[in-house]
């Protein structure tokens, strides 16, 4: 169970493709530099053999050397520190999609541990 504390633990969840770049490196690595620099609790990426978005245009591991493959970015933290988070990306134009929902933590392990 959650203490006040804790109570407002949210996770970010993004979507986008691989191919999305940031100058000089991938957008996935970007955002997973600044998520880090914020002092945000943990991020996950994982990658997607197959997905599509708004253009209905399937992205899938079966095209030989696919450089499209979707991509999704797990953020965990606190709301306070999530939605500055969430104000920054929402800028960006390359990001498909973001949701956000409150989670509840389960087990001994704490945000700050």
């Amino acid at each position: 169970m959650q203490d006040s504390a804790q109570s407002e633990v949210r996770r970010l969840t993004i979507y986008l493709g691989e191919d999305k770049v940031d100058v000089d490196q991938p957008l996935f690595r970007s955002i997973v530099q600044e998520a880090r620099a914020m002092h945000i609790a943990g991020v996950t990426v994982m990658y997607g053999s197959a997905g599509f978005g708004r253009s209905t245009r399937l992205h899938t591991a079966d095209v030989l050397f696919s450089t499209d493959l979707p991509v999704v970015i797990e953020i965990v933290d606190t709301a306070r520190k999530i939605e500055p988070l969430v104000r920054r990306l929402a800028e960006r134009k390359d990001i498909g999609l973001m949701t956000c929902e409150t989670v509840e933590l389960c087990g001994p392990r704490r945000l700050d541990d």
